[in-house]
């Protein structure tokens, strides 16, 4: 199992996909790949969303695909048995944290406040997604969080836009963020592939 950390290394952004229709899910890939970003995360927020999981690998065998909005140790399984690399979920359990070890997959849970850092330090946890980003209190609460926790890694997510990106990357806590700017709603109903092909390739650049 590639550990959490290491997943996160491997682009500065990771984009923060909605699938509506399966046929979108392999030019999606291709386009994010091409413009540079390998690191997917597909968010079960639809019917489309596991097979599009299995739809990115086979169109893209070089990407880590990961299934995001992970509620239930249930839907964990169902991500699993789809090929999941990565499971993101919006906040902590131990009964997730548990079943994402059972299954062997590296687990990026959402915390926002000190409370929830230490429940997953409980659980042998130290790499984070902070969530939602924006509203929890953005570039200054993460610089608060990285005095008491110093070791502590974060992929914050929730409210990021290509202007902002930079102000988290540049945190030592920071290894990536999650954005959906780079798949609009917009671009994926007209099958824009080369706007999030030059999307991707403007966030590759966005790391300090």
């Amino acid at each position: 199992m590639r550990p959490i950390r290491d997943i996160l290394a491997l682009a500065p952004v990771i984009p923060v996909i909605v699938i509506e229709r399966l046929s979108d899910a392999a030019p999606m890939a291709e386009a994010l790949c091409d413009g540079g970003l390998t690191v997917l995360e597909v968010t079960l927020r639809t019917p489309a969303g596991l097979g599009a999981i299995a739809a990115m690998k086979a169109a893209r065998p070089d990407a880590v695909v990961g299934a995001g909005t992970v509620n239930t140790p249930e839907l964990l399984d169902q991500a699993a048995d789809a090929g999941a690399d990565f499971i993101v979920a919006p906040g902590l359990t131990p009964a997730l944290a548990e079943r994402a070890r059972h299954r062997g997959l590296p687990f990026l849970p959402g915390t926002a406040t000190a409370g929830d850092i230490l429940r997953g330090f409980e659980l042998g946890l130290d790499t984070f997604k902070f969530f939602p980003a924006e509203t929890s209190g953005g570039v200054p609460a993460i610089k608060a969080l990285e005095g008491p926790f110093p070791d502590i890694v974060f992929c914050p997510t929730g409210g990021i836009t290509v202007e902002s990106a930079p102000r988290y990357l540049a945190l030592s806590s920071v290894r990536c963020v999650g954005g959906s700017w780079i798949t609009p709603k917009s671009a994926i109903d007209k099958g824009d592939w080369a706007f999030v092909r030059d999307a991707a390739a403007k966030a590759r650049t966005l790391a300090p």
